[in-house]
């Protein structure tokens, strides 16, 4: 759904690249360096497209790819603009979460332009950023190069949509000088995850694969660390052990095994998936090898179909976590009923 452009495009190509990623969180993942200047700190956060040198508390930020615009606004500043995401934005034209946050703090909501490969520069440096967060996305060297002689850009450490919750937040939280408030949101996140857990353990020991496919005869699995799964994870739900096996298919934090390999998933006891329209749920759940894996078979499957739900449990941040628990509980509940 969205790894590249909208929201659709990282999660179909790595969400389905939609898409996800639990790990430490030193530096956020890339290397920072810190000097003082007044009343902020100067900061340098090296990426894998160069370095970004944030010399004064950012006030007018911009954000590209997913979730660093929730995480922004968690911790206090709403952002002059963000990349569009139509495929998971409600009526409101904004991802549902990230519009109720920003319309009760009273603020105003930011300008939208469109991302991806399309990447609209001209658009972006209008806004006059001072930051430009884009720790997780697909963002080309090129197109850093563009902007990062007009503000500070944020990029991704090694690869494209690739990063842990927990280093998305910590980086963001770096870049605006707000690390203790990112500190506490990753405690606050942690301790949602483990009251669901605690309230549901019914979970443990219940085994699942997180799946996505982009047409007919594919299939791709999400890797563990991929925000998606840690979610899942984070839910008390073991994931199945062949997924530790599995070889990446760069930049999409997931492994591509096409559908002829879906005896791999037999051990799995519910399959989490989500599918890009009704054709392609339709033209998927005709296939009978994918029938025939047994979670599929039996019904123990998770997949919603509301956009903005798919979306909203695809990224681990302070605003999408208690949006998307309360939807996300009773489907599991479902789909454990049916083992």
């Amino acid at each position: 759904m969205r790894h590249a452009g909208s929201l659709r495009t990282a999660v179909l190509s790595g969400l389905l690249a939609t898409t996800v990623m639990l790990g430490g969180c030193s530096s956020a993942g890339e290397d920072a360096e810190t000097t003082s200047t007044g009343d902020f700190e100067t900061v340098t956060i090296d990426s894998a497209l160069g370095r970004a040198v944030i010399t004064d508390k950012p006030e007018r930020i911009v954000t590209l790819g997913m979730g660093s615009a929730e995480t922004a606004i968690a911790l206090g500043t709403v952002p002059v603009g963000v990349e569009e995401y139509p495929w998971g934005s409600d009526e409101s034209g904004y991802l549902p979460w990230m519009y109720d946050a920003i319309t009760e703090s009273g603020e105003a909501l930011p300008e939208q332009f469109t991302g991806g490969t399309e990447l609209n520069i001209e658009a972006i440096l209008a806004l006059e950023p001072d930051l430009i967060l884009a720790p997780w996305s697909g963002i080309t060297q090129q197109q850093f190069d563009s902007l990062n002689g007009f503000a500070p850009v944020v990029a991704y450490e090694e690869q494209p949509w690739t990063i842990t919750w927990e280093e998305q937040i910590s980086v963001i939280g770096k870049a605006m000088g707000e690390e203790g408030k990112a500190a506490q949101e990753i405690a606050e996140i942690n301790s949602r995850f483990a009251d669901a857990a605690a309230a549901h353990p019914e979970y443990r020991d219940v085994t699942f694969s997180y799946i996505y496919n982009t047409g007919p005869g594919t299939l791709g699995v999400f890797l563990a660390e991929e925000q998606r799964v840690a979610m899942v994870r984070a839910l008390g739900l073991e994931i199945d052990p062949v997924v530790y096996t599995l070889d990446e298919t760069e930049g999409t934090d997931s492994a591509v095994i096409g559908l002829e390999n879906a005896n791999l998933l037999n051990d799995s006891d519910l399959i989490f998936t989500f599918y890009s329209d009704p054709q392609n749920r339709s033209d998927t759940e005709s296939q009978p090898a994918y029938n025939l894996i047994p979670a599929i078979g039996r019904g123990s499957v998770v997949a919603p179909t509301n956009q903005s739900f798919v979306t909203g449990s695809s990224i681990i941040n302070p605003l999408t976590v208690p949006w998307a628990l309360e939807r996300y509980v009773p489907m599991i509940d479902d789909a454990v009923a049916r083992l």
